[in-house]
């Protein structure tokens, strides 16, 4: 994974985007910054953050993703990868359903992925200073480039789906306490079923990630 770093930019996910589309894809692709103006978080809303925080953008090759990964699916699977990288330095971060980063019952982070044709993007933001009361910020002191290192030696590794959703699958026990944005409408998360894809049954719809 080359990885270029940036003092400062609008949004990671959008200069990555701007970069392959003027210099072509070459080889995986990582742009990050610890400060970011115009962020973009779920729903389109706007994820940017104080300096010192993480931020960071990718881009891969679907046919570099294991093969059981249903596509609709990717946030789970990168952004759990990350949870277990930050589990093995002390963190008690969980993922929420089906790609925000919590502590405890503070939100400090998400993921924003978008698929072409032959590439997959997958955009991330974890608060790892405090930023406001309303978000929270990852509990352990670790340096960006350590965790980006090990985060993109596991993804290297093209663990399988199954492998990931078994562990998520647990996991989502405590997703079941919280509300989720389903057409403009705080849904509760009580009786939702996690299919094998990572899509949701809820009041009788299917769905799958909402970023």
């Amino acid at each position: 994974m080359q990885i270029i770093r940036l003092n400062e930019v609008d949004s990671t996910q959008s200069y990555l985007k701007n970069y392959i589309l003027e210099n072509g894809f070459k080889n995986p692709l990582c742009i990050v910054t610890d400060f970011q103006t115009l962020g973009v978080g779920s729903r389109g809303n706007s994820w940017s953050g104080k300096k010192g925080n993480l931020f960071f953008s990718f881009v891969l090759e679907k046919n570099s993703l294991p093969r059981d990964l249903p596509h609709q699916s990717a946030s789970i699977y990168f952004t759990f990868i990350l949870k277990l990288v930050l589990e093995k330095f002390g963190s008690k971060v969980w993922i929420k359903w089906p790609n925000d980063f919590y502590i405890e019952n503070s939100k400090l982070g998400g993921a924003i992925t978008s698929l072409t044709k032959d590439f997959i993007y997958c955009g991330i933001g974890i608060n790892m200073l405090e930023t406001s009361l309303e978000y929270g910020f990852l509990d352990i002191k670790i340096d960006q480039d350590l965790l980006l290192k090990n985060y993109f030696e596991e993804l290297e590794k093209a663990i399988s789906w199954k492998q990931i959703f078994s562990l998520f699958m647990i996991e989502f026990q405590k997703s079941k306490r919280f509300k989720t944005t389903i057409n403009d409408k705080k849904t509760s998360l009580k009786n939702a079923v996690l299919n094998d894809d990572g899509s949701i049954e809820i009041e009788g719809i299917k769905v799958f990630s909402l970023r």
